[in-house]
């Protein structure tokens, strides 16, 4: 067991959604069936019972399958969602990139963007205009920082999320398969910035399916199945329990 200071813990976390059965083409339908009271639903378990507790500086990352409840569990540790049961405490500030996109709009400017996500993470308008040269010299973008993010490619986008998330040292930093997009040179100067980061002591919680990205960026992995953790450890264990179980699945070995 580790002794340095825990960043985070979650304690029994599950998260339930409620999926209405049937299909309801309009709000005035589904107002008069809700006032009826013949609406019915069915409950979907994202999470059931994580016991997680993650180290100040441990670089842990999550590994599972499509619909797994990888994304749902950063969710729900950023904030965003609140756990249907359990208790979730993180320690500082937290700095996230969820879905692609997430805390951005459309039809404002690179530059816009910049200062709707930083105030969203909690910085004031003086601490962006400290940092917006740096952000928009990280991101790369050019001429495109004063054109509308709906004309950006997802590398793009993904350039300017990681710029904003990571210009000030957040105490934990969640991101969400933030290497499934952009260039050789992007992912490396993104592995520079996660190491300096670490370095001042930031945790993060990195969301992936590619057990290369794994190996090099953390030092701790957990493999979620259904909703369950089903392995916690090294990288290198947790990883191969899980190309294990996937060749399982289909039928290889």
């Amino acid at each position: 067991m580790s002794e340095r200071p825990i960043a985070l813990r979650l304690s029994g976390v599950a998260l339930c959604y409620r999926l209405a059965k049937q299909r309801i083409p309009s709000f005035k339908e589904y107002a008069i069936s809700w006032l009826k009271g013949s609406l019915s639903y069915e409950e979907l378990w994202a999470l059931r019972g994580i016991d997680l507790v993650v180290s100040r500086g441990e670089r842990v990352g999550i590994i599972g399958r499509n619909g797994a409840g990888k994304s749902t569990l950063l969710t729900v540790i950023s904030g965003v969602l609140r756990p249907t049961r359990g208790e979730v405490e993180v320690s500082g500030r937290v700095a996230a990139i969820l879905e692609l996109g997430t805390g951005f709009d459309w039809e404002l400017t690179g530059i816009e963007n910049i200062f709707l996500n930083a105030l969203l993470l909690g910085r004031t308008r003086a601490e962006i205009r400290e940092r917006l040269e740096s952000i928009v010299e990280f991101s790369e973008l050019g001429d495109f920082i004063r054109s509308p993010i709906r004309s950006y490619s997802s590398g793009m986008i993904a350039r300017l999320g990681f710029a904003v998330a990571t210009a000030w040292v957040p105490e934990v930093l969640l991101l969400d398969e933030v290497f499934a997009v952009g260039d050789v040179r992007f992912l490396q100067r993104c592995q520079e910035r996660l190491l300096a980061l670490r370095e001042q002591g930031t945790t993060m919680i990195l969301v992936s399916h590619s057990p290369d990205v794994l190996e090099k960026s953390c030092d701790r992995a957990v493999w979620l199945d259904r909703g369950e953790v089903r392995a916690d450890g090294s990288v290198s264990e947790v990883v191969a329990s899980y190309l294990e179980g996937a060749a399982e699945r289909s039928g290889v070995g």
